[in-house]
């Protein structure tokens, strides 16, 4: 038969056979891929050389022009590539989930004691960064450990007094550095916390921030809060066009507690249910709603939630629906191929957020646990940044419905 002939029905669609793909290739040849991604992507050797040099360009215009905040100081000096920064950052995602002093006392100890902050003493253009080296190495002597004897009496004399103190500044510190990439704690703080730059011509994509239900009153919570968002949003989406409107991104696993796809017969109905109720209200104060992208091993449930809740009559004729596709994923490009299928079946345009990806470490973690030979993300950060690039180029191609 040849490729003008009428499909069979027993023939698999051609979106069946992309779904299909997407499922071989999640722990796929990752250098393999790369070379295939290079190769299909059309980016001449030339090209890449004008996007270094345009990139260069831009990071010296940036650390030459820029003024640069208290918090990109103190990032500047304590990266991730530090065992210190490594430690600051774990110590302030994880106060952000703990309830009682004793075990917040506990983590500032495990963190904070062991590292060596004398030799950031000074390294900072910043007089604050340097105050704030200081003040991590006074805390590392008053919380170590006690040697033997009356000197360790008295430390430990110290170390009592001194706790709540410590305790107190670090949850001041770490409030400080939420900041820096938390609008606000509710959608109307962090609407009136956007103003200056919305001003300025920017426009927010809001994201919800908070953990995956683990009941079914969690899952009602973050529903009800969800469409309190949007209904606020709402009264600002002064523009004709989605484009220049607020948006706002939902994650499913907070929808619903069981999201995966061994209860996919409630998810199509339950979940469903919910995310196209949020999506209609979007809809009818037009504005953008994106679908977070999750784990790995969700992206197949993902797509078929996102075909059924697209395909309700009520969303036609409106371009504000939106999927986060990740670039760290080996199906980046399945994804995308797919989701442009769908488009196009469905007669609808929809937006596509192309980012690098967030659950990096779980994923890898979570591969080794259960003994697969590969990974489903790239394990280097320049394959990422190539799967980014060339499906970023692939995107800019299909704009009839992306």
């Amino acid at each position: 038969m040849n490729n003008d002939s009428p499909q069979s029905k027993d023939s698999p669609s051609s979106d069946d056979v992309l779904r299909q793909i997407l499922r071989e290739n999640q722990y796929c040849d990752e250098s393999l891929l790369i070379q295939q991604l290079i190769s299909d992507s059309g980016i001449s050797h030339e090209l890449r050389e004008r996007i270094s040099k345009k990139a260069e360009e831009l990071v010296v215009a940036v650390r030459e022009d820029s003024d640069p905040v208290l918090m990109e100081s103190f990032l500047a000096q304590y990266g991730l590539s530090t065992e210190e920064g490594v430690a600051l950052m774990c110590l302030a995602e994880a106060l952000l989930r703990v309830p009682d002093n004793e075990t917040v006392d506990a983590l500032i100890h495990d963190k904070i004691s062991p590292a060596d902050w004398g030799k950031h003493l000074g390294q900072s253009s910043s007089s604050l960064v340097n105050a704030s080296t200081w003040a991590l190495m006074l805390t590392g002597s008053i919380i170590a450990d006690e040697p033997e004897g009356i000197v360790g009496t008295l430390r430990t004399a110290v170390k009592r007094l001194g706790e709540p103190v410590v305790r107190t500044a670090v949850n001041q510190a770490i409030r400080e550095l939420g900041n820096q990439f938390v609008l606000g704690e509710d959608i109307a703080k962090a609407i009136d916390n956007s103003q200056t730059a919305i001003d300025q011509g920017y426009t927010y994509s809001y994201d919800m921030l908070g953990e995956a239900a683990l009941t079914d009153a969690d899952a009602r919570r973050y529903h009800l809060s969800y469409s309190e968002a949007i209904a606020t949003l709402g009264k600002h989406c002064t523009f004709d066009t989605v484009a220049e409107n607020p948006g706002i991104s939902v994650k499913l696993s907070a929808l619903y507690p069981r999201y995966e796809y061994r209860q996919r017969e409630k998810v199509m109905v339950e979940l469903v249910s919910r995310t196209r109720s949020l999506a209609m209200l979007a809809k009818s104060a037009n504005m953008g709603f994106n679908i977070d992208a999750e784990e790995a091993d969700r992206l197949d449930l993902s797509l078929d939630v996102i075909e059924k809740v697209l395909s309700a009559p009520g969303l036609a004729d409106w371009n504000g629906f939106g999927i986060v596709v990740q670039a760290y994923s080996k199906r980046a490009g399945y994804a995308i191929d797919w989701l442009y299928g769908m488009a196009a079946r469905l007669d609808r345009k929809i937006m596509i957020r192309l980012v690098k990806g967030a659950y990096w470490d779980t994923e890898i973690k979570r591969a080794q646990v259960e003994g697969f030979v590969d990974f489903p993300v790239y394990t280097r950060k320049v394959n990422t940044d190539v799967s980014y690039i060339c499906n970023a180029e692939k995107l800019l191609h299909k704009t009839d419905r992306i």
